[in-house]
């Protein structure tokens, strides 16, 4: 797999690239599938370069776990449109966003080949046929642990994993982890500090991730629907989202991002696939 700088939301992919952002995503991500291999096993096997992940091919199931320890987001637009469960699950009344729920939940949704994914819930998945049972209630399972471990490494570098979603496939039979995971594409983060005093004084909460992005297209009256425009991407914006990112690395890793200002050209990043396959077949040989 080979990362870009390219940038998506409500399922439109922006017309500017953000400097870094491959990179951002690929270490993370990469850190993260190694921090939780005896959890679950996942498709990757190296990264060679800053931005080339190499992996196992799985056959991906079409759902996409999403687990959610906050009100934030989607659920909370949903919750303030009147909605008093999601995805079958039940909520509590008198929530505000951005609170904290009784326990993390499972709203899962579907993977569409084209247009937006859509809630769906456990029941759905399993008279649809979309996962065996046996294999869903294990994708449950591994999604529930894999937020834990998330929320602790999260809570070690002084953060809040609010919300995430995995990807699970097969590889020979055996349910795998697949994408990318804990990422601020897939995540979502609070700071951790002033977390309850901005929340009693209804205040947003300083968050690290891709939300930001979201916020500002709707501000400018884009979600993607039929006949909306993306707004202009400036430079400034462009700038302000790659900062971001790098902030999200620097903070959730905790050390600094070491990111290159030059793209690599396609030989060097060939070249780099290359060298690991030529190891590869030396160690098995």
């Amino acid at each position: 797999m080979v990362v870009t700088d390219r940038i998506s939301a409500f399922d439109v992919v922006l017309p500017e690239a953000i400097p870094f952002k491959g990179q951002v995503l690929n270490s993370i991500a990469g850190s993260f599938l190694k921090a939780t291999g005896d959890i679950v096993p996942n498709w990757l096997l190296d990264i060679p370069h800053p931005q080339v992940a190499i992996g196992k091919r799985c056959k991906p199931f079409p759902v996409e776990m999403v687990i959610r320890g906050y009100l934030s987001g989607h659920a909370w637009r949903e919750y303030r449109e009147g909605k008093s469960s999601i995805c079958g699950v039940p909520l509590p009344r008198g929530l505000e966003e951005n609170d904290r729920l009784p326990q993390p939940i499972i709203t899962p949704t579907t993977k569409a080949k084209s247009g937006h994914d859509q809630d769906i819930s456990p029941n759905e998945i399993l008279e649809r046929g979309l996962v065996p049972e046996n294999q869903y209630l294990q994708m449950e399972k591994y999604t529930r642990e894999l937020f834990d471990r998330g929320s602790e490494m999260a809570a070690s570098r002084g953060l809040i994993l609010v919300d995430t979603k995995y990807e699970f496939g097969t590889c020979q039979d055996q349910i795998t982890l697949i994408d990318e995971i804990h990422t601020p594409d897939s995540s979502r983060y609070f700071y951790a500090e002033g977390y309850q005093e901005r929340q009693a004084k209804g205040e947003p909460q300083k968050q690290l991730s891709k939300e930001f992005v979201r916020e500002w297209l709707m501000m400018n009256n884009f979600q993607g629907k039929p006949g909306q425009t993306i707004p202009q991407m400036t430079p400034e914006v462009v700038k302000s989202i790659s900062e971001r990112y790098i902030e999200l690395y620097k903070k959730l890793m905790g050390k600094p991002f070491e990111g290159s200002e030059q793209l690599p050209g396609q030989q060097e990043i060939e070249a780099s696939i290359m060298r690991w396959f030529q190891k590869a077949v030396i160690t098995k040989t």
